[in-house]
């Protein structure tokens, strides 16, 4: 299946078993030496890392790299004027992600890469260490598919991407939920989820047509 065409809507979702199969398979027939690099991408509350999780544990050896690493850090935002968007493509590094993927697929010795502390909702540099012995890297973020603003460049350096979908009213609830558990106020939460949560969704939801599989949350 090309990642470059356009996918059809009416595919039916797969499960996790069914994908960690078809990388389990890409991975039986791959002679590189390097990790093969699997994207998950999805709208905010999708439960992406969730599914990353999820996958990784079904393939032995295998780590997850978030894309929440590469948001620019609040002080940058704010001199952007960007904090009150935090969480829109260009409030995220793109160049620097870009550059780690490039690096991931032709590392000879480990290769550092920044976490994300939801607490303080920053950055945490040099977090995270992926050797080239890693058979896969499970790389889940919002915008893997996005086709413009730089992330036109991401696609093309994964092995296999996959949109993860959920149903509206589930994710909105979770999506909240998880707001308040990092420290906003109810209505803080939903204000945030219904504005710029929900901008950033709507920009999501068509890339996911270009993902070689979907794959349907719980």
């Amino acid at each position: 299946m090309s990642r470059d065409g356009a996918v059809s809507d009416d595919r039916a979702p797969i499960d996790l078993p069914a994908l960690a199969a078809i990388v389990e398979g890409m991975l039986a027939a791959r002679s590189a030496s390097t990790p093969l690099l699997v994207g998950l991408a999805g709208k905010p509350g999708a439960g992406k890392s969730t599914a990353a999780d999820q996958l990784a544990a079904l393939l032995p050896g295998s780590r997850v790299l978030p894309m929440d690493g590469f948001h620019f850090p609040q002080a940058h935002l704010v001199s952007l004027g960007r904090r009150e968007r935090m969480g829109a493509p260009d409030t995220f590094d793109v160049d620097a992600f870009v550059a780690l993927l490039e690096s991931l697929s032709s590392a000879t010795s480990a290769v550092r890469a920044p976490g994300f502390d939801r607490t303080i909702e920053e950055p945490v540099p040099d977090q995270l260490s992926f050797t080239p012995d890693v058979p896969c890297i499970i790389v889940e973020g919002n915008y893997l598919l996005l086709d413009s603003g730089g992330w036109e460049q991401v696609a093309g350096l994964l092995d296999l991407t996959v949109g993860i979908v959920l149903d509206e009213d589930t994710r909105l609830e979770r999506l909240i939920a998880r707001h308040v558990a990092f420290g906003k106020s109810d209505e803080h939460a939903r204000a945030w989820a219904l504005g710029p949560d929900e901008a950033n969704a709507v920009l999501i939801a068509p890339t996911l047509d270009r993902a070689d599989y979907i794959l349907s949350a719980r």
